[in-house]
Formats: C-alpha cells, structure tokens, sequence
C-alpha cells in the first residue's frame, strides 16, 4: 500500500515536474516566436518600402519586387533567417552610409573650388547661394537625423539657414557639414535590423514613419540640394 503510495507520488512529482518544464518551454518558445514575427514585420516594412523608392541620383525604382520576395521568403527560414537577416542589415547600412559618403563628396567637388565669396553670392535674383544650402543640408540632416535618432540635442533655427546675414566662412560651413555627415554614417552604422522599423516622428516630417524611411528621405533631400550647388557653381564659373 505504502509503496503504491509512493509510486504513485513520484508519478504525480513527475508529471508535475512534466508540466512545468513544458509550460516553461512553451512560454519561452512563445516570446522566440514573437520576437523573430517582430524583426520579420520590422524587416517587411523596410523591404516593403525600398520596392517603392527610388534613392535620388541612382538609377532604377528602387529594388526589383522578386528580389525583395526572395529576401523576404529566405528571412523567415527557421534559424538561418536571423543570421540572413544580419547579413541583409549590414547590407543596408553599409550601402546607405556610402550613399551620403557619395554624397559629401560630391558637394566638395562643387564646391571647394569656389573663392569664399562665391561661395556666399547668389548669381541670379532668386534662389540661394553655394553657402546657404550647404546650411541647410546640414541643419537638415542635424535635425532629422542627429536630434531625431542619434539624440545629439541639436536645436535647429530652419530660418536661419537661408537668411544670415554673418554666416561662417567657406572653410567653417564645409567642416560642419562634413562633421554632420560623419555623425550620420554613425549612426547608420549603430541601427540594428529591429531598429530600423522603429517609429519615428518629427516636425515638417509627415511622410517618414520609421526610422528607414527617414535615413532615405534625408538623402534624397541632400542629394537634390547638391543638384542645385551643381548648377549655381556652374553659373558662378561663367561669370
């Protein structure tokens, strides 16, 4: 009797002890599944969007839709994905990281040949100067990108970009450009594959719902400035 009891209580122990370790695998594997459904709509989103954009200044509209489904499909492939979509991480970052490189250096081809007061004179009755976009593009991505990610605290005057009357010499405007540049390539680099699909939210900034879609939009609003530089250096040339 005795002994049926105790058979009977390490069968109970043993189901209990059962339960638990399944209950506690359960609820683990629970948390694995919706964080790797999380990074996987964060990672949607991302490719989502990229099938519809084009970056300003390089050809084509934005990647082809098979290949974002093959991305897509090969992501959400048991424990490879994650590793996958590393590699698809570091294969963002380091592509737009060297897109505003791309950019910074273009401006520079622009506009280091100018005299300082060039670079300051407005050649034609509307518009801006050289210097005055060059303003801008940087207080642009201090902004959106500095204050609005990477948390520097910069504080900026939008106004001011295009209207001060004691702006800084060539040689200052063209560091801090390349400083504000410098701090964005970091900060691309800093974003992790989850990070990407944070949301995001700013003043002026009714398009970019996530932390992507600023990072392109900032770089086609450079990128289109830089068009404009092209054509004021080379009106400022003929004259």
């Amino acid at each position: 009797m005795h002994a049926r009891m105790r058979m009977a209580g390490t069968a109970d122990t043993g189901v209990s002890s059962i339960y638990q370790m399944a209950h506690g695998f359960a609820a683990g594997y629970s948390i694995r599944i919706a964080e790797g459904i999380a990074r996987h709509k964060a990672a949607k989103r991302i490719l989502d969007f990229s099938a519809r954009q084009a970056i300003v200044g390089v050809p084509g509209q934005g990647i082809n839709r098979a290949a974002v489904k093959f991305i897509w499909l090969s992501g959400a492939m048991g424990p490879k994905g994650s590793s996958f979509m590393a590699e698809v991480n570091e294969t963002v970052g380091a592509g737009l990281a060297a897109y505003y490189e791309y950019i910074a250096a273009d401006l520079h081809q622009w506009a280091d040949p100018l005299s300082n007061e060039q670079f300051w004179h407005k050649p034609f009755p509307y518009g801006n100067s050289v210097g005055h976009l060059v303003l801008h593009v940087t207080g642009n991505l201090n902004y959106y990108i500095g204050a609005r990610v990477a948390e520097t605290g910069y504080v900026r005057d939008r106004d001011r970009e295009f209207t001060d009357r004691q702006p800084p010499s060539k040689e200052e405007a063209l560091r801090a450009f390349d400083r504000t540049i410098a701090m964005v390539v970091a900060a691309i680099r800093k974003q992790s594959a989850e990070d990407w699909g944070k949301a995001y939210t700013a003043e002026r900034e009714p398009e970019a719902a996530d932390r992507f879609q600023i990072f392109v939009r900032c770089a086609g609003h450079a990128y289109h400035h830089v068009g404009q530089i092209v054509y004021l250096s080379r009106e400022l040339a003929r004259t």
